[in-house]
């Protein structure tokens, strides 16, 4: 395996029913939800392409077409933009279907995120990859998954993008066994998702990012269903991790989980007040609530 080779394509798993944040998602996928101004896959999608991703494929379903549409030019709405001299506005919409080459492939039965990963098999080939997941925005100076493919590049390992969580949230998610590399970085030797009090190896989790050789989709293809019955990524990397190691990346940036209710409403007030828009007057308003609290 090159470990300098520049990571060029992406994996955005989008396919999820949004069961936690019905019934806004029953008609809208949660993905469309906006942060202020902006569809939450958009800010996904701009990470991607700020750390210098150029093709990704955003695993959907039926019903999620309206993702599609959004990366794609609208020339009647661009047109009417025009006509009413709203050149900056049309500008921008012009350039969010510039971002990135984006493909779709549906996942017929949604069986959990190791079998969205294993439908992108056929775009990758034979290339490292990033993932990013589709409930997670994390906005920062340095874009999360540009954080992880600069791990990638140095020491040619899969890498996942950790934090350290509370013990009741480690039981939701997964734990991960770590030592420390330098910076950052971390040596990750172990993994299990969803484990029992029991079975916790620290409290650093896996948090919706990861850069992954293509050696995983060998061994998704072998990965027996697991928690929820479902093929789990997570499963599939802990044999890649006790086989090669992994490296985790204690990733700068907010994370927002637009899979969660409250997530979603912290995701549009934090880039609420910092948009250049709203930002003041969002903070003048909250000020004001703050003391009938």
């Amino acid at each position: 395996m090159d470990k300098h080779q520049k990571i060029r394509k992406a994996v955005i798993p989008a396919a999820g029913l949004g069961t936690r944040v019905l019934p806004a998602s029953k008609a809208v996928p949660k993905e469309m939800l906006p942060i202020v101004d902006k569809p939450a896959i958009q800010y996904i999608v701009e990470e991607a392409a700020a750390a210098g991703v150029t093709d990704i494929l955003i695993i959907t379903n039926r019903g999620k077409g309206v993702i599609e549409d959004h990366f794609d030019h609208s020339v009647e709405l661009e047109a009417m933009l025009r006509g009413k001299g709203n050149e900056e506005v049309c500008r921008q919409l012009e350039a969010v279907a510039h971002l990135a080459n984006i493909y779709y492939v549906r996942q017929k039965e949604t069986k959990g995120l190791g079998h969205a990963v294993l439908c992108a098999r056929d775009f990758i080939g034979d290339e490292p990859f990033a993932v990013l997941y589709g409930d997670d925005v994390i906005i920062g100076e340095d874009p999360a998954i540009a954080q992880l493919c600069r791990a990638y590049e140095r020491y040619g390992k899969g890498v996942v993008g950790i934090k350290e969580v509370s013990e009741e949230a480690i039981l939701r998610y997964s734990s991960l066994a770590v030592s420390p590399l330098e910076g950052r970085n971390f040596a990750v030797s172990d993994m299990v998702e969803k484990p029992n009090k029991e079975e916790i190896l620290s409290l650093y989790s896996i948090l919706g990012r990861c850069v992954l050789p293509p050696q995983i989709f060998d061994l998704l293809a072998v990965t027996p269903l697991g928690a929820g019955g479902e093929l789990q990524l997570t499963d599939a990397m802990k044999a890649l991790t006790l086989r090669d190691g992994m490296v985790g990346v204690d990733f700068t940036g907010k994370r927002y989980d637009m899979g969660n209710k409250l997530g979603i409403l912290e995701a549009n007030i934090e880039v609420g007040l910092r948009h250049p828009e709203i930002g003041e007057g969002l903070r003048a308003y909250l000020l004001e609530l703050a003391k009938t609290l």
